[in-house]
């Protein structure tokens, strides 16, 4: 079974473009569970462009499935991972001025940040994540971290599948088995579509989460928020 989280930075981002509460992002987090919704996801960055760093602590009470924060261990952001303890943490490499992940972690290069990082998050009981490219090295350096799960960085495969590539899930295949013989858990996200989902579930071993923001929200302004979750959900299952 792969749970479907929902990444609801768009929704944020269209609130905030206002300067009001429209769309109220705790509703809408609300609803998308109602509607079959296994988690919530959100990245805050420093600059709060989307999500802010207050609306992480106000999500707390209304996410009752998974509550997962990405985002680049900077002080501020550990600080405030340990102190909502949300299921998970998903580390990613952000650069400050990214306009979104565009790359995963050099497991073997960062390993010692990343293993004081994770034992850090471990100690307040969070799930850890750590968000990496399909390479071989990257989820054997992510293993000698103590990280509980990877993130495959999807952007690629979606790209080649686009233009009808169909191998291109074959080298996150090969990650996740990879993954599973070393006891890893397996997420994947980044460009995940309607269009696509069905494909990469179905030649993924083990896929437990995908998380799945600008895509969702992009397909429910024509179909419906309620539509398109449950559009996701059959496609998992």
């Amino acid at each position: 079974m792969t749970k479907l989280s929902v990444n609801v930075n768009k929704i944020a981002t269209l609130r905030n473009s206002r300067g009001g509460d429209t769309p109220n992002l705790l509703k809408v987090a609300a609803d998308i569970q109602d509607f079959g919704g296994e988690g919530i996801t959100i990245h805050p960055r420093p600059d709060e462009r989307h999500i802010r760093y207050q609306d992480t602590y106000d999500l707390k009470p209304v996410v009752h499935t998974e509550y997962n924060i990405e985002g680049n261990p900077i002080p501020k952001f550990i600080n405030l991972v340990n102190e909502v303890k949300p299921t998970q943490v998903t580390l990613v490499p952000d650069a400050v001025d990214a306009i979104t992940s565009n790359s995963g972690w050099d497991t073997v290069k960062h390993k010692n940040f990343l293993s004081e990082v994770i034992s850090e998050f471990k100690k307040n009981g969070i799930r850890t994540s750590i968000f990496v490219d399909p390479v071989k090295k990257m989820v054997e350096g992510a293993k000698e971290t103590g990280a509980d799960r990877i993130e495959l960085y999807t952007e690629s495969f979606a790209s080649e599948y686009a233009k009808g590539n169909l191998d291109s899930v074959q080298p996150y295949a090969e990650c996740a088995k990879l993954a599973l013989d070393l006891g890893i858990g397996i997420n994947a996200g980044h460009d995940l579509s309607l269009d696509n989902i069905k494909f990469f579930k179905e030649n993924i071993p083990g896929l437990l989460e995908v998380s799945i923001g600008h895509a969702l929200i992009s397909e429910s302004l024509y179909l419906g928020l309620e539509n398109v979750v449950n559009m996701y959900l059959y496609r998992l299952k």
